[in-house]
């Protein structure tokens, strides 16, 4: 059998005597500062898992005011283009109400500036019937009637060309 695999009691004997001293010498000095080192790495690391869960919290609230906000941010996107939209169709149906009105007006002087200019015809035509019907009399009667017998003629005159 080879050296090593050998066991020789005082051997045994000595190790265990070492193993125990090294124990409570350990036990004695070292074993409350390590398990001390050891419970403040635990609370440190808890500590880092309940700041980075209080992070991951704060992080989805930001989020979520965000996206409202960006929401809010639209929304009152879409109502002022709606007003504008709604404001320009005013303007144009302002506008072509005023159009329309000036339209008419335009309209009703073009009429009132045609019956004018009618009646200055009618009144001018009348005029020229007159002295040719007043020419034509004298020459058919040969002499010159008084402004009554004028006007009587004349008027008979101009009702029949009104009616024809």
């Amino acid at each position: 059998m080879p050296a090593f695999l050998q066991m020789s009691p005082g051997l045994i004997i000595w190790t265990l005597v070492n193993f125990t001293i090294f124990a409570l010498i350990i036990a004695k000095f070292a074993w409350k500062p390590m398990i001390s080192a050891i419970q403040a790495r635990e609370q440190a690391i808890n500590d880092n898992i309940k700041g980075a869960e209080a992070a991951n919290a704060e992080a989805a609230a930001m989020l979520k005011e965000s996206k409202e906000k960006i929401h809010a941010a639209q929304q009152e996107m879409m109502d002022i283009v709606k007003e504008g939209r709604e404001q320009a169709e005013s303007i144009l149906r302002r506008a072509g109400e005023e159009a329309e009105l000036v339209k008419q007006q335009k309209l009703a002087e073009a009429q009132r500036e045609i019956d004018r200019q009618k009646d200055d015809a009618i009144a001018q035509l009348r005029a020229e019937v007159t002295s040719l019907v007043i020419g034509a009399t004298e020459k058919l009667i040969g002499s010159k009637l008084d402004s009554e017998d004028h006007k009587r003629i004349i008027e008979s005159s101009v009702n029949e060309l009104s009616k024809n």
